[in-house]
């Protein structure tokens, strides 16, 4: 394990996804069917002005799981005036927004191209930035939730944790998996459309959000992340990315002669299948669970992804004291594939 790996924010190069997590302070149930409505509309609002995609998400009582790309500098539309008067509603106030639409008026009757340049750099250095992105997010969202619970002081546990994830379809499909089945792991629901907070089961409303869901979801196929201009069709993304989502097992009926309770098993044939691979589960087994490389991993991909990113990462002057050469490790606990992940967990990698 490298030393001080915790602390380290790893970026991408170019076009990125990060699987980002945070909760709440001593992990308190706070959050309501309504206080996850304000977060979701927030979290959209931002979305839109930031220029980053929320792929998908999941939004629990005392945490968030966020899938979020964040595009190349190189190929981020620059803001214009237009633009930015039209998102500035969906961050501020009226009054904010009337004042910096007099305040660009002012200067375009001063004929100062200079001061109108600067108002928009104010806002355009924020936009594709992932850790103003997440900050925003949480302050906001503090504010909102220290008003209606009538408390002060700061609402999430520490720093988010993030993890860089290979722009493939496998590990984009995988995390995404798995960030969705978060109420279904947790018992809160036993299929996760049936839970209203997650990018799938926004995705399958079809409300007015459906089209945000179900576009982010899309950039995960294959093709899209081969050609951002991909115009993935839904009914196709949707069969596809179910296949990761569903595995069930046989219930067991209950009993009331012999007292045996009714509860989740499995068939003779699969408890075969499972000693014949050794006690390995498979990736759709495993996305049931609590699975640390997603949130403590560093960085998922494959093995060329993440040496690649290791290499580079060495070459800036990170892990002086590591005498490892490369940066790829197998992960511990099912048959992952192809994928690989920077940090060598030891103890408690599924839960």
């Amino acid at each position: 394990m490298l030393a001080g790996m915790r602390s380290l924010r790893l970026l991408g190069e170019g076009r990125s996804f990060y699987h980002c997590i945070s909760r709440v302070v001593d992990r308190q149930m706070v959050f309501e069917d309504r206080d996850k409505e304000v977060f979701r509309k927030i979290m959209r609002n931002l979305e839109a002005f930031m220029g980053v995609r929320v792929v998908t998400y999941c939004l629990m009582t005392n945490h968030f799981h966020l899938l979020v790309e964040v595009p190349d500098e190189d190929e981020l539309e620059p803001l214009s005036e237009a633009q930015l008067l039209k998102l500035l509603p969906r961050l501020h106030d009226p009054v904010t927004v009337k004042g910096i639409e007099q305040e660009l008026e002012r200067a375009e009757t001063a004929g100062d191209e200079a001061w109108r340049a600067e108002i928009l750099a104010r806002y355009e250095k924020r936009r594709g930035d992932l850790s103003l992105f997440l900050k925003e997010l949480k302050q906001r969202v503090t504010l909102y939730m220290n008003k209606r619970l009538n408390r002060r002081g700061t609402l999430w546990e520490g720093r988010y944790k993030s993890v860089l994830v290979e722009g493939s379809e496998q590990a984009l499909l995988t995390i995404a998996a798995y960030i969705v089945l978060n109420p279904v792991r947790a018992g809160m629901v036993d299929s996760p459309e049936d839970y209203r907070w997650c990018g799938y089961a926004e995705a399958l409303s079809g409300g007015r959000s459906a089209k945000l869901a179900r576009k982010g979801l899309g950039t995960i196929l294959s093709e899209s992340l081969q050609d951002s201009d991909y115009r993935a069709d839904w009914r196709r993304t949707r069969n596809r990315y179910r296949l990761f989502l569903f595995s069930e097992a046989e219930k067991r009926v209950g009993d009331e002669a012999t007292g045996v309770s009714a509860r989740r098993g499995v068939s003779e044939q699969r408890l075969d299948a499972v000693v014949k691979a050794e006690g390995n589960l498979s990736i759709r087994q495993v996305l049931r669970h609590r699975v640390r490389y997603f949130s403590d991993g560093a960085i998922l991909g494959t093995a060329e992804f993440v040496n690649e990113v290791f290499s580079r990462e060495r070459e800036q002057g990170r892990y002086p004291e590591s005498k490892r050469e490369t940066g790829a490790r197998k992960m511990r606990g099912a048959e992952w594939g192809d994928l690989r992940v920077l940090r060598d967990l030891q103890v408690n990698v599924i839960n």
